[in-house]
């Protein structure tokens, strides 16, 4: 059991959810409606406060190894030793463009899959199509059908 990187990642992390947590207090309860403003917001911080408690418990049980080859001093090097973070930067600016023409629910099937697919291989197509098609979709019905949020639907789709 060591103190490390990681442990000091999940402590920031913690006390980050500590404040959000007290500053969803703040929130202005409103004298209508059955759910709180601030339910929402209170459940996001406490899914990831748990999830950084579990990192801190992982963080401690690992042995913390500097494998990472440090980048060239070139141009090559760099975009090489940083592709993923340039493509994920990318492709979410291009669904940023995309998305007036395309909408929520097209716009985030196609985001999802082809992120998954660059980051994860093309090995693994029809479950990235799965994962996409599930997790886009079901969100979209949540919040279209149940919660009743006007999502933005695209000039070209329609939806």
């Amino acid at each position: 059991m060591s103190f490390n990187r990681d442990s000091l990642v999940a402590l920031c992390l913690i006390l980050a959810s500590g404040g959000l947590m007290l500053a969803s207090f703040e929130i202005r309860e409103p004298d209508y409606g059955v759910l709180s403003p601030a339910a929402w917001p209170r459940i996001i911080i406490i899914i990831i406060g748990g999830l950084s408690v579990i990192y801190l418990i992982q963080s401690f049980n690992t042995l913390q190894k500097d494998i990472s080859p440090v980048p060239k001093k070139t141009l090559k090097g760099f975009v090489l030793y940083w592709r993923n973070v340039i493509a994920v930067f990318s492709i979410f600016a291009l669904y940023l463009l995309a998305l007036p023409y395309l909408g929520m629910l097209v716009g985030n099937i196609l985001f999802s899959f082809i992120l998954l697919t660059v980051l994860g291989g093309w090995n693994a197509i029809l479950t990235h199509l799965v994962i996409a098609l599930g997790a886009s979709g079901g969100m979209w019905l949540l919040f279209t059908h149940v919660l009743e949020v006007f999502l933005p639907r695209g000039s070209l789709t329609g939806f």
